[in-house]
């Protein structure tokens, strides 16, 4: 089985434009890099990540690709772009020429506006997105599931994932809209990330309580889930990134998953990482 980490970050606190981590996640304000990556995976035979911006500005994007183009255990960048700038097309134009930026993030999570996504604005940045062949990463919310169905039928051939499978709120044990919701989404034919799900639990729950989540996930997008790390914002909720992959690979086996594709092939597929190889 090919190991592909769908979703994990690098970052430095020196970029120009660092804003999060702050001192007040003091568990994970520190540079963190590809040695510590691989560090945290000792033991598991880790084939590629995918590394996903974490900062909302252009300065970390390049510092990713800069950092992507010596790094090989990095297939595939997702960047950001601001795109309702006007010249947000030319932006995206250029970083599609990279040979590893794969898709970009907004990040949905922190805009007040829950259909901020929809606006006419924003039409030139997305074609131009779907004429360079990326795809978007949908940092969302539950309360953005029902935009995003609006969204995805309007732009049905833009490849869409959802991280952290729109962060349900696990700490509460609460699966109503969400499970419907999400499954309307998957019914759309998106694809999902397995990811981020400790950090919506409570301190000291136990990975076990995400069952009811994973079942779910599972059964709605079947070969179209991939599994992710979210590592480092994963030290947040107490967890290891080894620790995570053994309890997702547990769980999600016992949800029927196909785990080559949960842990690979989606991944593969869905970022083209194969094509990464070959750049």
């Amino acid at each position: 089985m090919t190991l592909i980490d769908a979703h994990q970050h690098f970052w430095s606190l020196a970029t120009p434009g660092h804003e999060w981590p702050t001192a007040a996640e003091a568990e994970i304000h520190r540079d963190f890099g590809p040695d510590d990556l691989i560090t945290a995976a000792t033991g598991l035979p880790l084939a590629g990540s995918v590394l996903v911006q974490s900062q909302p500005t252009d300065t970390d994007t390049d510092w990713m690709l800069s950092l992507a183009e010596r790094t090989p255990l990095v297939r595939a960048v997702v960047g950001w772009v601001d795109l309702a700038r006007p010249d947000a097309p030319d932006r995206i134009r250029a970083l599609a020429k990279r040979p590893k930026l794969r898709g970009l993030r907004p990040m949905l999570q922190s805009i007040a506006d829950t259909d901020w996504l929809l606006q006419d604005a924003l039409v030139p940045a997305l074609e131009a997105m779907q004429a360079t062949g990326l795809r978007l990463d949908a940092l969302i919310q539950p309360r953005h599931l029902p935009m995003l169905a609006r969204f995805a039928e309007r732009w049905p051939d833009l490849p869409i994932v959802i991280d952290h499978a729109a962060k349900p709120y696990a700490a509460t044990a609460t699966l109503d809209p969400w499970r419907d919701d999400i499954a309307a989404l998957a019914s759309l034919g998106l694809h999902c990330k397995l990811s981020g799900l400790r950090t919506e639990q409570a301190p000291g729950q136990p990975a076990e309580n995400l069952v009811p989540y994973i079942e779910h996930l599972v059964r709605a997008f079947g070969p179209r889930l991939m599994w992710g790390s979210d590592w480092p914002v994963l030290l947040l909720s107490g967890d290891e990134w080894r620790h995570w992959h053994d309890d997702a690979l547990r769980l999600a086996a016992r949800a029927g998953a196909d785990l080559e594709r949960l842990f690979g092939g989606a991944a593969i597929d869905f970022y083209a990482l194969e094509n990464a190889d070959a750049a």
